[in-house]
């Protein structure tokens, strides 16, 4: 078979997973009064299309911006206004104003499904497969391997089709901009990354190694000839992205306040729910919220998201190269889940992304990363009743990665991209030697303390005076996970010389 009958074998497997999984339940079922995700979306659509633009972020009679008011940014709200003129068309009810609110049946829990999916058909899947099929000095087997194993991540798959969201937006629209930066094309790539961001805002997670990636190129061109122009042009894009963005919203300065007031709600506090990044963690032994004030929660976590990702900007912008552009990407990310404010469950979507582009270099820490980030958000699954759908896809993703990618050959130092980073230390550390046997060895430990979390979580009890035992413990041991994560892909980021070797070829 070619390349591309396996691609859309690939597709139509990733098609049928999720269609699966969204027979099942969704966010706040039958729960008011606030139901959950799944009632806000449907909120959006029914206040985008009945209310003038100019009312959609502020607080009315009309819009209660308690009850799920909207809070990202111009492109989602445009997205639900879409969604909401073919509602009108089959049933006006879904949208009635006021009259609407908690609307539940079958033939619209079908339609909002149908959204997520078309969603993915037209901006998230078509991503997938062009930036596989791009992939440069691999072969058909392993680009077609790499494809299947990003259209099964299980994370993405619970939440935007379990769940339900639209995360595969955004997602796409950044995986479009990392493809296009990596065949040069830098403007459409801006384009493209500000499409993400103007969708979801926690696309920021990203921003950092788009914005250090493209100046190191124009740094390399010379920033008094074509890297100037380079820059200039890159500069007018996204000006002129962000304008077409936010064209409805310039007629005042306070419609674009309001906008950001509602993007950054810095008041509601440090993180929530129990989210696997290190404040929710430090709160089981620290009181974070209670000590210390809002103002300066949010300066420290400033300055803890800022320290831990410096490092990768500087050797992004020193030595540009798109290997080292998506391991920045995945390091950044993992940096704002872990020491940012107001973090979600959902946002380690944003780490996982990355991760998934570098699954064929690194499978093994790859596929243990995205297992890892999948169990983090357990605990929300559970509330949703996507307990086996969350069994089902996830051991359909580790078995589709062992036969894909054979990870448990792929664990030497030199697989794992650690190989100088190793040699320099085994005269300090001799027992690390035995490299592949530790490292499967906490491999099997990791996966099998989530499975006993897993089932703990699903079918016992806690205790009176701990009812939020479980969801505590699997937030600990996955920011425990994330950190050494943290510190994995900066050491494979910063210690190899790959970067700058790659980078003399391609100039």
């Amino acid at each position: 078979m070619d390349k591309w009958s396996l691609m859309t074998i690939a597709v139509l497997l990733g098609l049928t997973v999720r269609w699966t999984v969204s027979l099942g339940s969704y966010s706040g079922a039958g729960k008011p009064p606030m139901y959950g995700d799944y009632e806000a979306q449907r909120h959006w659509q029914e206040v985008t299309y009945n209310l003038p633009i100019n009312q959609w972020y502020f607080n009315t009679s009309d819009n209660n911006l308690q009850y799920w008011g909207l809070d990202y940014p111009p492109l989602t709200a445009y997205h639900s206004l879409l969604c909401a003129c073919i509602a009108k068309l089959i049933n006006p009810d879904w949208i009635g104003l006021h009259t609407s609110r908690g609307y539940e049946s079958q033939p619209h829990k079908l339609f909002m499904r149908a959204t997520v999916f078309i969603a993915d058909l037209l901006v998230y899947i078509p991503a997938v497969i062009m930036y596989c099929c791009y992939l440069k000095e691999t072969s058909t087997k392993k680009k077609v391997s790499t494809a299947l194993c990003v259209l099964l991540y299980p994370g993405l798959i619970l939440i935007d089709h379990g769940h339900f969201q639209y995360n595969s937006v955004s997602l796409g629209f950044a995986l479009w901009g990392v493809l296009f930066l990596s065949n040069n094309w830098d403007l459409l790539g801006s384009v493209a990354f500000c499409l993400a961001i103007n969708y979801k805002q926690m696309e920021l997670y990203h921003s950092l190694p788009f914005f250090c990636y493209l100046l190191g190129k124009c740094f390399k061109r010379g920033l008094t000839g074509k890297g100037l122009v380079l820059l200039i042009k890159i500069a007018v894009t996204v000006v002129a992205a962000f304008a077409m963005c936010w064209l409805p919203f310039c007629t005042e300065a306070e419609q674009i306040l309001q906008v950001l007031r509602r993007l950054f709600p810095i008041d509601r506090g440090l993180f929530e729910d129990k989210v696997a990044n290190i404040w929710c963690s430090l709160s089981v032994l620290i009181k974070i919220k209670n000590i210390i004030s809002p103002q300066t929660q949010l300066k420290l976590s400033f300055a803890f998201t800022f320290l831990s990702l410096l490092p990768a900007c500087i050797k992004l912008t020193l030595q540009p190269s798109l290997r080292g552009f998506k391991f920045a990407l995945v390091s950044c990310a993992l940096s704002f889940f872990l020491f940012s404010f107001q973090v979600h469950e959902k946002s380690v979507l944003l780490v996982s992304l990355p991760v998934c582009l570098i699954i064929n270099e690194i499978p093994f820490m790859a596929t243990w990363f995205l297992l890892v980030s999948t169990f983090s958000m357990l605990p929300l699954l559970l509330k949703d009743g996507l307990l086996l759908a969350y069994i089902g896809t996830t051991l359909a993703f580790l078995t589709v990665c062992t036969a894909s990618f054979s990870i448990f050959e792929k664990t030497s130092a030199e697989d794992l991209q650690l190989k100088s980073f190793s040699l320099s230390i085994w005269g300090y550390i001799p027992w690390l030697k035995p490299f592949p046997k530790i490292v499967k060895s906490l491999f099997l430990v990791s996966i099998t303390l989530m499975g006993v979390l897993s089932l703990s979580s699903a079918t016992l009890n806690p205790p009176q005076k701990l009812p939020d035992l479980f969801p505590i413990l699997v937030s600990v041991v996955s920011c425990l996970h994330f950190l050494i994560f943290l510190m994995y892909f900066n050491i494979v980021l910063l210690w190899d010389s790959r970067n700058s070797r790659n980078q003399k070829k391609t100039n």
